[in-house]
Protein backbone atom coordinates (compact mmCIF):
# COMPACT_ATOMS: atom_id res chain seq x y z
CA UNK A 1 0.00 0.00 0.00
CA UNK A 2 1.38 3.44 -0.75
CA UNK A 3 1.60 6.02 2.31
CA UNK A 4 2.46 8.87 2.81
CA UNK A 5 6.29 8.86 3.91
CA UNK A 6 7.58 10.71 7.28
CA UNK A 7 10.74 12.00 6.46
CA UNK A 8 13.49 14.00 7.95
CA UNK A 9 13.14 17.36 6.72
CA UNK A 10 16.00 20.73 7.54
CA UNK A 11 19.95 20.65 6.30
CA UNK A 12 20.46 16.49 6.40
CA UNK A 13 23.70 14.63 8.04
CA UNK A 14 26.83 15.27 6.25
CA UNK A 15 28.20 11.88 4.25
CA UNK A 16 31.65 11.01 4.50
CA UNK A 17 32.47 13.69 1.97
CA UNK A 18 31.07 16.07 3.64
CA UNK A 19 27.93 17.16 1.66
CA UNK A 20 24.87 17.25 2.92
CA UNK A 21 21.23 17.70 0.93
CA UNK A 22 18.45 19.49 2.34
CA UNK A 23 15.05 18.38 2.29
CA UNK A 24 11.43 20.39 2.63
CA UNK A 25 7.91 19.22 2.14
CA UNK A 26 6.79 22.16 -0.28
CA UNK A 27 3.95 21.14 -1.81
CA UNK A 28 2.61 24.89 -2.00
CA UNK A 29 5.31 25.63 -4.55
CA UNK A 30 5.62 25.03 -7.76
CA UNK A 31 9.66 25.73 -7.67
CA UNK A 32 12.13 26.23 -5.34
CA UNK A 33 15.67 27.08 -5.15
CA UNK A 34 18.09 26.84 -2.19
CA UNK A 35 20.27 29.50 -1.98
CA UNK A 36 23.93 29.21 0.07
CA UNK A 37 25.52 32.32 1.00
CA UNK A 38 29.40 31.26 2.36
CA UNK A 39 31.27 34.59 3.03
CA UNK A 40 30.35 37.06 -0.36
CA UNK A 41 29.44 34.49 -2.56
CA UNK A 42 26.19 32.90 -2.63
CA UNK A 43 25.51 29.76 -5.10
CA UNK A 44 21.70 28.92 -6.12
CA UNK A 45 20.79 25.16 -6.39
CA UNK A 46 17.65 23.75 -7.81
CA UNK A 47 15.58 21.51 -5.62
CA UNK A 48 14.60 18.34 -6.98
CA UNK A 49 11.05 16.44 -6.37
CA UNK A 50 11.06 13.64 -4.40
CA UNK A 51 7.37 12.60 -4.33
CA UNK A 52 4.28 13.73 -1.78
CA UNK A 53 5.66 16.98 -2.01
CA UNK A 54 8.92 16.48 -0.79
CA UNK A 55 12.02 18.37 -2.42
CA UNK A 56 15.17 18.15 -1.93
CA UNK A 57 18.92 19.17 -3.47
CA UNK A 58 21.80 18.00 -4.74
CA UNK A 59 24.83 16.90 -2.40
CA UNK A 60 26.07 20.41 -1.55
CA UNK A 61 28.95 21.32 0.61
CA UNK A 62 27.43 23.59 3.23
CA UNK A 63 29.25 23.26 6.53
CA UNK A 64 27.87 24.31 10.04
CA UNK A 65 27.27 28.20 9.81
CA UNK A 66 26.18 28.16 6.68
CA UNK A 67 23.73 30.69 5.82
CA UNK A 68 20.74 29.64 3.70
CA UNK A 69 17.44 30.62 2.12
CA UNK A 70 14.82 29.46 -0.40
CA UNK A 71 13.48 31.73 -3.27
CA UNK A 72 10.18 30.05 -4.47
CA UNK A 73 8.56 30.22 -8.29
CA UNK A 74 11.57 31.62 -9.83
CA UNK A 75 11.17 34.93 -8.24
CA UNK A 76 14.60 36.53 -6.27
CA UNK A 77 12.96 39.16 -5.05
CA UNK A 78 12.08 37.75 -1.91
CA UNK A 79 14.65 35.11 0.26
CA UNK A 80 12.75 32.84 2.59
CA UNK A 81 13.70 31.15 5.94
CA UNK A 82 14.20 27.55 6.05
CA UNK A 83 10.68 26.75 7.71
CA UNK A 84 12.79 24.51 10.01
CA UNK A 85 15.24 26.04 10.45
CA UNK A 86 17.43 25.54 13.86
CA UNK A 87 18.63 28.89 13.98
CA UNK A 88 18.14 32.71 12.82
CA UNK A 89 21.33 35.26 13.14
CA UNK A 90 19.29 37.93 11.83
CA UNK A 91 15.39 36.95 12.74
CA UNK A 92 12.44 35.56 11.50
CA UNK A 93 12.71 37.72 8.46
CA UNK A 94 16.40 37.05 8.06
CA UNK A 95 18.49 33.99 6.38
CA UNK A 96 18.82 30.54 8.29
CA UNK A 97 21.94 28.74 9.48
CA UNK A 98 22.82 25.51 9.22
CA UNK A 99 23.29 23.82 12.53
CA UNK A 100 24.45 20.19 12.50
CA UNK A 101 23.14 17.64 15.40
CA UNK A 102 25.38 16.77 18.39
CA UNK A 103 25.86 13.25 20.45
CA UNK A 104 23.97 13.69 23.65
CA UNK A 105 26.91 13.50 26.26
CA UNK A 106 24.59 12.43 29.27
CA UNK A 107 23.76 8.93 28.21
CA UNK A 108 23.40 7.85 31.57
CA UNK A 109 20.61 9.90 32.80
CA UNK A 110 17.30 7.79 32.25
CA UNK A 111 14.79 10.88 33.27
CA UNK A 112 12.15 10.68 35.70
CA UNK A 113 8.16 9.94 35.95
CA UNK A 114 5.64 12.69 37.17
CA UNK A 115 5.47 10.44 40.23
CA UNK A 116 7.82 12.86 42.90
CA UNK A 117 8.57 15.66 40.54
CA UNK A 118 8.65 19.02 41.92
CA UNK A 119 8.30 21.56 38.48
CA UNK A 120 9.92 24.89 38.04
CA UNK A 121 8.42 27.25 35.60
CA UNK A 122 10.79 29.71 34.19
CA UNK A 123 11.31 32.30 31.24
CA UNK A 124 14.66 32.47 29.93
CA UNK A 125 14.60 36.03 29.39
CA UNK A 126 13.12 37.09 32.82
CA UNK A 127 14.98 34.33 34.98
CA UNK A 128 17.97 36.10 35.31
CA UNK A 129 19.56 39.60 34.73
CA UNK A 130 21.37 37.77 31.36
CA UNK A 131 18.39 36.06 30.19
CA UNK A 132 20.24 33.68 28.58
CA UNK A 133 20.76 29.82 28.62
CA UNK A 134 24.54 30.41 30.09
CA UNK A 135 23.26 32.40 32.79
CA UNK A 136 20.05 30.12 33.82
CA UNK A 137 22.65 27.13 33.76
CA UNK A 138 24.41 29.00 36.50
CA UNK A 139 21.17 28.85 38.59
CA UNK A 140 20.65 24.93 38.26
CA UNK A 141 22.36 24.41 41.80
CA UNK A 142 20.08 26.87 43.58
CA UNK A 143 17.06 24.94 42.13
CA UNK A 144 18.08 21.87 43.07
CA UNK A 145 19.03 22.59 46.94
CA UNK A 146 15.39 24.18 46.76
CA UNK A 147 14.16 20.81 46.03
CA UNK A 148 13.02 21.40 42.35
CA UNK A 149 13.91 18.28 40.08
CA UNK A 150 12.15 18.99 37.03
CA UNK A 151 12.46 22.37 35.30
CA UNK A 152 9.45 23.62 32.65
CA UNK A 153 10.84 25.99 29.95
CA UNK A 154 8.65 28.97 28.58
CA UNK A 155 8.92 28.08 24.88
CA UNK A 156 12.31 28.29 23.20
CA UNK A 157 11.41 29.29 19.67
CA UNK A 158 12.34 31.99 17.17
CA UNK A 159 9.55 35.29 17.57
CA UNK A 160 9.77 38.48 16.31
CA UNK A 161 12.30 40.77 18.06
CA UNK A 162 14.18 39.67 21.17
CA UNK A 163 12.02 39.75 23.49
CA UNK A 164 8.35 37.41 23.74
CA UNK A 165 6.57 35.13 26.42
CA UNK A 166 7.19 32.66 23.35
CA UNK A 167 4.00 31.85 22.30
CA UNK A 168 4.04 34.64 19.13
CA UNK A 169 6.54 31.76 17.63
CA UNK A 170 6.82 31.37 13.42
CA UNK A 171 9.68 29.27 13.39
CA UNK A 172 8.90 26.78 15.55
CA UNK A 173 12.47 24.43 15.06
CA UNK A 174 14.77 28.05 15.54
CA UNK A 175 15.94 28.80 19.47
CA UNK A 176 15.21 32.17 19.82
CA UNK A 177 18.63 33.84 19.41
CA UNK A 178 18.75 36.35 22.49
CA UNK A 179 18.62 33.01 24.60
CA UNK A 180 21.91 31.73 23.17
CA UNK A 181 23.14 29.12 20.52
CA UNK A 182 21.62 25.63 19.90
CA UNK A 183 24.91 24.33 21.96
CA UNK A 184 24.29 26.27 24.75
CA UNK A 185 20.76 24.55 24.72
CA UNK A 186 22.27 21.42 24.96
CA UNK A 187 25.10 22.14 27.67
CA UNK A 188 22.00 23.79 30.00
CA UNK A 189 19.69 20.42 29.72
CA UNK A 190 23.11 18.24 29.79
CA UNK A 191 24.31 20.50 32.89
CA UNK A 192 20.50 19.85 34.61
CA UNK A 193 20.57 16.42 33.94
CA UNK A 194 24.24 16.18 35.86
CA UNK A 195 22.10 17.78 39.03
CA UNK A 196 19.36 15.10 38.25
CA UNK A 197 16.82 17.92 37.32
CA UNK A 198 14.94 16.88 33.97
CA UNK A 199 14.05 19.69 31.59
CA UNK A 200 10.89 19.97 29.81
CA UNK A 201 10.05 22.03 26.57
CA UNK A 202 6.80 24.00 26.27
CA UNK A 203 5.50 23.60 22.81
CA UNK A 204 2.93 25.50 20.77
CA UNK A 205 1.07 23.11 18.40
CA UNK A 206 -1.99 24.82 18.35
CA UNK A 207 -1.15 28.38 16.61
CA UNK A 208 1.42 30.42 14.97
CA UNK A 209 1.95 34.04 15.53
CA UNK A 210 1.11 36.77 13.32
CA UNK A 211 4.38 37.97 12.28
CA UNK A 212 6.96 36.15 9.97
CA UNK A 213 5.03 33.30 9.67
CA UNK A 214 6.37 32.21 6.10
CA UNK A 215 5.15 28.90 6.44
CA UNK A 216 1.69 29.13 4.27
CA UNK A 217 3.89 29.45 1.77
CA UNK A 218 5.49 26.44 1.65
CA UNK A 219 2.69 24.22 2.44
CA UNK A 220 -0.90 24.01 4.29
CA UNK A 221 0.05 24.63 7.74
CA UNK A 222 -3.59 26.23 7.81
CA UNK A 223 -7.19 24.19 7.79
CA UNK A 224 -10.83 26.78 7.76
CA UNK A 225 -12.43 23.78 8.99
CA UNK A 226 -11.14 24.39 12.28
CA UNK A 227 -10.95 27.74 13.94
CA UNK A 228 -8.87 28.74 17.16
CA UNK A 229 -8.91 31.53 19.56
CA UNK A 230 -6.18 32.50 17.97
CA UNK A 231 -7.22 32.21 14.37
CA UNK A 232 -7.62 29.25 12.04
CA UNK A 233 -6.06 25.99 13.37
CA UNK A 234 -3.34 23.90 12.47
CA UNK A 235 -4.03 21.33 9.49
CA UNK A 236 -3.54 18.27 11.45
CA UNK A 237 -7.16 16.44 9.41
CA UNK A 238 -7.61 18.23 6.18
CA UNK A 239 -6.40 17.69 2.84
CA UNK A 240 -2.78 17.12 2.78
CA UNK A 241 -2.74 16.83 6.62
CA UNK A 242 0.61 14.26 6.51
CA UNK A 243 3.14 16.68 5.37
CA UNK A 244 1.97 18.88 8.26
CA UNK A 245 1.99 15.92 11.25
CA UNK A 246 5.55 15.32 9.98
CA UNK A 247 6.31 18.65 10.05
CA UNK A 248 5.30 19.05 13.85
CA UNK A 249 6.32 15.95 14.71
CA UNK A 250 9.70 16.39 13.37
CA UNK A 251 10.17 19.17 15.84
CA UNK A 252 9.41 16.78 18.77
CA UNK A 253 11.84 14.77 17.48
CA UNK A 254 13.90 17.85 17.65
CA UNK A 255 13.38 18.68 21.31
CA UNK A 256 13.49 15.15 22.97
CA UNK A 257 16.14 13.34 20.66
CA UNK A 258 18.08 15.90 19.40
CA UNK A 259 18.54 18.19 22.57
CA UNK A 260 17.78 15.32 24.85
CA UNK A 261 14.82 16.83 26.92
CA UNK A 262 13.04 15.42 29.32
CA UNK A 263 9.50 15.75 27.58
CA UNK A 264 7.51 18.28 26.45
CA UNK A 265 5.10 20.94 27.63
CA UNK A 266 1.69 21.19 24.81
CA UNK A 267 0.50 24.71 24.96
CA UNK A 268 -3.64 24.69 24.93
CA UNK A 269 -4.34 20.70 23.85
CA UNK A 270 -7.73 21.58 23.32
CA UNK A 271 -7.28 24.49 20.81
CA UNK A 272 -5.52 21.05 18.57
CA UNK A 273 -8.62 20.04 16.31
CA UNK A 274 -7.94 16.80 15.44
CA UNK A 275 -11.10 13.83 13.93
CA UNK A 276 -8.18 12.12 12.47
CA UNK A 277 -8.37 7.89 13.45
CA UNK A 278 -5.12 8.81 15.03
CA UNK A 279 -5.35 12.27 17.06
CA UNK A 280 -2.53 14.12 16.61
CA UNK A 281 -1.55 13.83 20.30
CA UNK A 282 -1.52 10.18 19.97
CA UNK A 283 1.23 10.57 17.41
CA UNK A 284 3.30 12.73 19.38
CA UNK A 285 3.25 10.03 22.50
CA UNK A 286 4.42 7.16 19.48
CA UNK A 287 7.32 9.53 18.74
CA UNK A 288 8.13 10.19 22.68
CA UNK A 289 7.87 6.30 23.23
CA UNK A 290 9.76 5.27 20.16
CA UNK A 291 12.71 7.56 21.50
CA UNK A 292 12.07 6.42 25.10
CA UNK A 293 12.40 2.74 24.14
CA UNK A 294 15.70 3.13 21.99
CA UNK A 295 17.45 5.33 25.02
CA UNK A 296 16.03 3.43 27.65
CA UNK A 297 14.78 6.91 29.23
CA UNK A 298 11.57 8.04 30.99
CA UNK A 299 9.76 11.17 29.14
CA UNK A 300 7.10 13.55 29.83
CA UNK A 301 4.55 14.42 27.88
CA UNK A 302 2.43 17.26 29.90
CA UNK A 303 -0.76 18.68 28.83
CA UNK A 304 -2.32 22.25 29.04
CA UNK A 305 -5.83 21.32 28.81
CA UNK A 306 -9.37 23.19 29.34
CA UNK A 307 -11.56 19.91 29.77
CA UNK A 308 -11.49 17.61 32.50
CA UNK A 309 -11.61 15.01 29.53
CA UNK A 310 -9.60 11.73 31.48
CA UNK A 311 -9.37 10.52 27.81
CA UNK A 312 -6.15 12.76 27.51
CA UNK A 313 -4.50 11.06 30.06
CA UNK A 314 -5.73 7.61 29.49
CA UNK A 315 -3.21 5.42 27.86
CA UNK A 316 -3.17 4.69 24.12
CA UNK A 317 -4.31 0.77 24.78
CA UNK A 318 -6.99 1.87 26.73
CA UNK A 319 -8.12 4.35 23.79
CA UNK A 320 -6.87 7.57 25.54
CA UNK A 321 -3.60 9.99 23.86
CA UNK A 322 -1.36 8.92 26.08
CA UNK A 323 -0.79 12.39 28.12
CA UNK A 324 1.61 11.90 30.82
CA UNK A 325 -0.73 14.57 33.12
CA UNK A 326 -1.95 18.14 32.94
CA UNK A 327 -2.36 21.08 34.07
CA UNK A 328 -4.89 21.80 36.29
CA UNK A 329 -6.55 25.11 36.23
CA UNK A 330 -9.70 24.10 38.55
CA UNK A 331 -7.10 23.58 41.75
CA UNK A 332 -6.03 26.93 40.98
CA UNK A 333 -8.77 29.01 40.58
CA UNK A 334 -10.59 27.06 43.66
CA UNK A 335 -7.34 27.96 45.52
CA UNK A 336 -7.04 31.91 44.26
CA UNK A 337 -10.58 32.67 45.05
CA UNK A 338 -10.80 31.40 48.78
CA UNK A 339 -7.45 33.66 49.10
CA UNK A 340 -8.70 36.99 47.30
CA UNK A 341 -12.40 36.71 46.80
CA UNK A 342 -11.95 37.55 43.53
CA UNK A 343 -14.97 36.29 41.11
CA UNK A 344 -14.89 37.66 37.76
CA UNK A 345 -14.58 35.74 34.46
CA UNK A 346 -13.58 32.40 34.45
CA UNK A 347 -13.45 32.56 38.17
CA UNK A 348 -17.68 32.64 38.94
CA UNK A 349 -17.59 29.08 39.18
CA UNK A 350 -15.54 28.89 42.12
CA UNK A 351 -15.45 30.61 45.45
CA UNK A 352 -16.72 28.04 48.35
CA UNK A 353 -14.21 25.83 50.71
CA UNK A 354 -16.05 22.71 49.44
CA UNK A 355 -14.68 23.59 46.36
CA UNK A 356 -11.47 23.33 47.70
CA UNK A 357 -11.94 20.45 49.41
CA UNK A 358 -13.43 18.89 46.19
CA UNK A 359 -9.96 19.90 44.27
CA UNK A 360 -8.00 18.49 46.66
CA UNK A 361 -10.24 15.08 46.78
CA UNK A 362 -10.50 14.71 42.99
CA UNK A 363 -7.44 17.01 41.40
CA UNK A 364 -10.92 17.93 38.76
CA UNK A 365 -13.45 20.43 40.74
CA UNK A 366 -15.93 19.85 37.72
CA UNK A 367 -16.90 15.85 37.27
CA UNK A 368 -19.92 16.35 35.66
CA UNK A 369 -21.88 18.67 37.96
CA UNK A 370 -23.47 22.14 36.38
CA UNK A 371 -20.81 24.99 35.36
CA UNK A 372 -22.19 28.19 35.58
CA UNK A 373 -19.57 29.86 33.84
CA UNK A 374 -19.65 26.72 30.84
CA UNK A 375 -24.02 26.97 31.23
CA UNK A 376 -23.62 23.23 31.03
CA UNK A 377 -22.41 20.23 32.91
CA UNK A 378 -19.06 19.29 32.88
CA UNK A 379 -16.25 16.98 33.54
CA UNK A 380 -15.67 13.49 34.07
CA UNK A 381 -14.28 11.48 37.03
CA UNK A 382 -9.95 10.81 37.07
CA UNK A 383 -11.15 7.77 39.89
CA UNK A 384 -13.26 6.36 37.60
CA UNK A 385 -11.02 6.67 34.66
CA UNK A 386 -8.42 4.91 36.54
CA UNK A 387 -6.12 8.10 36.80
CA UNK A 388 -3.31 8.79 39.37
CA UNK A 389 -3.25 12.10 41.21
CA UNK A 390 0.65 12.43 40.11
CA UNK A 391 -0.94 13.03 36.49
CA UNK A 392 -2.30 16.42 38.27
CA UNK A 393 -0.33 19.30 38.00
CA UNK A 394 -1.23 22.20 40.31
CA UNK A 395 -0.13 25.82 41.02
CA UNK A 396 -0.53 28.73 42.94
CA UNK A 397 0.85 31.02 39.42
CA UNK A 398 2.19 29.81 36.62
CA UNK A 399 3.12 32.85 33.92
CA UNK A 400 -1.30 32.57 32.66
CA UNK A 401 -2.18 33.04 36.00
CA UNK A 402 0.18 36.21 36.63
CA UNK A 403 0.62 37.92 33.38
CA UNK A 404 -2.96 37.61 32.10
CA UNK A 405 -3.61 39.78 34.83
CA UNK A 406 -3.84 43.85 33.81
CA UNK A 407 -0.41 44.90 34.99
CA UNK A 408 0.93 41.35 35.92
CA UNK A 409 1.13 41.18 39.83
CA UNK A 410 1.64 38.47 42.00
CA UNK A 411 -0.55 37.16 44.28
CA UNK A 412 1.53 38.36 47.14
CA UNK A 413 0.66 41.82 46.40
CA UNK A 414 -3.32 41.02 46.37
CA UNK A 415 -3.22 38.88 49.83
CA UNK A 416 0.17 39.37 52.15
CA UNK A 417 2.49 36.91 53.30
CA UNK A 418 0.09 34.82 55.60
CA UNK A 419 -2.62 34.00 52.57
CA UNK A 420 0.25 33.63 50.58
CA UNK A 421 1.78 30.84 52.97
CA UNK A 422 -1.30 29.34 53.47
CA UNK A 423 -1.76 29.08 49.63
CA UNK A 424 1.68 27.72 48.98
CA UNK A 425 1.44 24.96 51.47
CA UNK A 426 -2.02 23.86 50.34
CA UNK A 427 -0.69 23.23 46.27
CA UNK A 428 3.20 22.37 47.64
CA UNK A 429 1.94 19.68 50.30
CA UNK A 430 -1.32 18.24 48.93
CA UNK A 431 -1.87 14.64 47.13
CA UNK A 432 -0.75 15.94 43.58
CA UNK A 433 2.58 17.26 41.56
CA UNK A 434 3.75 20.96 42.60
CA UNK A 435 4.76 23.14 40.03
CA UNK A 436 6.45 26.37 41.08
CA UNK A 437 6.30 30.06 39.27
CA UNK A 438 10.06 31.57 39.14
CA UNK A 439 10.74 33.61 42.09
CA UNK A 440 7.56 32.37 44.05
CA UNK A 441 9.48 30.63 46.10
CA UNK A 442 11.33 33.50 47.82
CA UNK A 443 8.15 36.17 47.62
CA UNK A 444 9.57 38.05 44.13
CA UNK A 445 7.74 41.17 43.95
CA UNK A 446 8.35 42.62 40.22
CA UNK A 447 5.20 41.63 38.24
CA UNK A 448 5.30 39.61 35.04
CA UNK A 449 3.36 41.15 32.70
CA UNK A 450 2.43 40.51 28.99
CA UNK A 451 5.59 41.74 26.42
CA UNK A 452 5.91 41.41 22.96
CA UNK A 453 8.86 42.95 20.58
CA UNK A 454 6.98 43.20 17.00
CA UNK A 455 8.47 44.77 13.78
CA UNK A 456 5.25 45.50 12.45
CA UNK A 457 3.26 48.98 13.18
CA UNK A 458 -0.13 48.11 12.30
CA UNK A 459 0.37 44.76 14.55
CA UNK A 460 1.80 46.71 17.24
CA UNK A 461 -0.79 49.22 17.86
CA UNK A 462 -3.71 46.35 17.82
CA UNK A 463 -2.08 44.67 20.39
CA UNK A 464 -1.51 47.58 22.29
CA UNK A 465 -5.63 48.32 21.74
CA UNK A 466 -6.31 45.01 22.33
CA UNK A 467 -4.54 44.21 25.63
CA UNK A 468 -6.31 48.29 26.68
CA UNK A 469 -10.39 47.05 25.87
CA UNK A 470 -9.58 43.87 27.76
CA UNK A 471 -8.82 45.72 30.63
CA UNK A 472 -10.68 48.67 30.09
CA UNK A 473 -12.86 48.41 33.36
CA UNK A 474 -10.01 47.95 35.42
CA UNK A 475 -7.93 51.18 34.20
CA UNK A 476 -7.90 54.13 36.15
CA UNK A 477 -5.58 57.02 36.20
CA UNK A 478 -2.19 55.98 37.10
CA UNK A 479 -3.09 52.64 36.98
CA UNK A 480 -3.35 51.46 33.25
CA UNK A 481 -2.23 48.35 31.46
CA UNK A 482 1.94 48.28 30.63
CA UNK A 483 2.61 48.70 26.68
CA UNK A 484 3.57 45.25 25.68
CA UNK A 485 6.02 46.43 23.21
CA UNK A 486 8.43 48.49 25.33
CA UNK A 487 11.40 47.37 26.92
CA UNK A 488 10.33 48.82 30.09
CA UNK A 489 7.79 46.51 30.25
CA UNK A 490 10.22 43.22 29.55
CA UNK A 491 12.50 44.56 32.15
CA UNK A 492 9.86 45.02 34.86
CA UNK A 493 9.68 41.28 34.53
CA UNK A 494 12.82 40.49 35.32
CA UNK A 495 13.49 38.39 38.48
CA UNK A 496 14.81 40.85 41.48
CA UNK A 497 16.08 37.79 43.70
CA UNK A 498 16.05 39.85 46.69
CA UNK A 499 14.41 36.98 49.12
CA UNK A 500 12.20 37.19 51.74
CA UNK A 501 13.99 34.86 54.58
CA UNK A 502 10.28 33.99 55.97
CA UNK A 503 8.65 32.89 52.38
CA UNK A 504 11.56 31.49 51.38
CA UNK A 505 12.56 29.19 53.99
CA UNK A 506 8.65 28.07 54.27
CA UNK A 507 9.42 26.89 50.68
CA UNK A 508 12.46 25.05 51.52
CA UNK A 509 11.11 23.03 54.55
CA UNK A 510 7.41 22.19 52.81
CA UNK A 511 9.43 20.79 49.54
CA UNK A 512 12.13 18.87 52.38
CA UNK A 513 9.00 17.33 53.91
CA UNK A 514 7.20 16.97 50.55
CA UNK A 515 9.82 15.05 49.30
CA UNK A 516 10.05 12.31 52.49
CA UNK A 517 6.27 11.35 51.50
CA UNK A 518 5.37 8.39 49.58
CA UNK A 519 5.00 8.43 46.14
CA UNK A 520 2.51 5.77 44.64
CA UNK A 521 -0.43 6.10 46.17
CA UNK A 522 -3.89 6.27 44.06
CA UNK A 523 -7.32 8.88 44.39
CA UNK A 524 -8.88 6.16 46.86
CA UNK A 525 -5.96 6.65 49.27
CA UNK A 526 -6.65 10.70 49.59
CA UNK A 527 -8.76 11.63 53.09
CA UNK A 528 -10.17 15.33 53.26
CA UNK A 529 -12.12 16.57 55.43
CA UNK A 530 -13.86 19.96 56.20
CA UNK A 531 -15.46 21.93 59.68
CA UNK A 532 -16.43 25.20 58.89
CA UNK A 533 -13.18 26.92 58.26
CA UNK A 534 -10.79 23.91 58.64
CA UNK A 535 -9.22 21.88 56.00
CA UNK A 536 -7.50 18.72 56.55
CA UNK A 537 -5.86 16.29 54.46
CA UNK A 538 -3.55 13.21 54.73
CA UNK A 539 -2.54 10.49 52.67
CA UNK A 540 -2.95 6.49 53.48
CA UNK A 541 0.07 5.29 54.55
CA UNK A 542 1.63 9.12 55.13
CA UNK A 543 2.63 9.93 58.53
CA UNK A 544 1.50 13.52 57.66
CA UNK A 545 -1.78 15.63 58.44
CA UNK A 546 -2.07 19.15 56.57
CA UNK A 547 -4.63 21.34 58.63
CA UNK A 548 -5.59 24.44 56.96
CA UNK A 549 -7.39 27.75 58.45
CA UNK A 550 -9.02 29.43 55.70
CA UNK A 551 -10.91 31.76 58.03
CA UNK A 552 -10.48 34.96 59.73
CA UNK A 553 -11.09 33.52 63.40
CA UNK A 554 -8.08 31.03 65.31
CA UNK A 555 -9.19 27.92 65.36
CA UNK A 556 -7.99 25.03 68.11
CA UNK A 557 -8.07 21.76 66.78
CA UNK A 558 -6.75 18.53 68.62
CA UNK A 559 -4.13 16.48 66.62
CA UNK A 560 -2.08 13.53 67.71
CA UNK A 561 2.01 13.78 66.88
CA UNK A 562 4.40 16.84 66.38
CA UNK A 563 4.36 19.99 64.59
CA UNK A 564 6.25 19.66 61.76
CA UNK A 565 6.00 22.75 60.06
CA UNK A 566 3.94 25.74 60.39
CA UNK A 567 2.78 28.94 58.72
CA UNK A 568 2.34 31.76 61.18
CA UNK A 569 3.17 31.21 64.63
CA UNK A 570 0.21 28.01 65.22
CA UNK A 571 1.01 26.08 67.87
CA UNK A 572 0.88 22.47 69.31
CA UNK A 573 1.07 22.10 73.32
CA UNK A 574 -1.21 18.58 74.71
CA UNK A 575 -2.37 17.78 71.74
CA UNK A 576 -4.26 20.58 71.09
CA UNK A 577 -3.05 23.00 67.94
CA UNK A 578 -3.86 26.52 67.38
CA UNK A 579 -4.03 27.50 64.58
CA UNK A 580 -4.19 31.84 63.66
CA UNK A 581 -6.00 33.23 61.20
CA UNK A 582 -5.34 31.81 57.47
CA UNK A 583 -2.51 29.78 59.25
CA UNK A 584 -1.17 26.12 58.10
CA UNK A 585 0.10 23.36 60.10
CA UNK A 586 2.04 19.61 59.19
CA UNK A 587 1.76 17.64 61.95
CA UNK A 588 3.05 13.99 62.21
Amino acid sequence: MNTFPYLPLGPLAPDADGLRQFRLWAPAVKQLELALSQGEATTIHPMQEEGHGYLISAPVQAPAGTRYGYYRNGSRRKLYPDPVSRYQPDGVHGRSEVVDSEPRTDQTWKGRTLEGAVLYELHLGTFTPEGTLRAATDKLGYLRDLGVNTIELMPLNQTPGERNWGYDGVLPFALQRAYGRPADLRHFIASAHERGIAVLVDVIYNHLGPEGNYLPKFFPVFTDQHHTPWGPAINFDDRQADGVRNYWLQNVRLWLDDYGADGLRLDAVHAIKDYSAEHFLESVREVADEIGTRDGRELILLAEVDLNAPRYLRPRSEGGYGMSGQWVDEFHHALHVVLTDERRGYYEDFGTLDQLAKALRDGYLYTGQYSAQRQRNFGASPQAAGLQPSQFVVFLQNHDQVGNRMVGDRLLDTVGVDKYLLGAATYLLSPFTPMIFMGEEYGERNPFPYFVHHGDAPLIEAVRKGRAAEFAAFQQPGHTVPDPQAERTFQSAKLSWEEDERIASFYRRALHLRAAAPRDYSFADISVDRKDNLLTWAISGSPYTACANFGASELTVEVDGELLLESNGATLDNHLLRLPAWGFALTQ
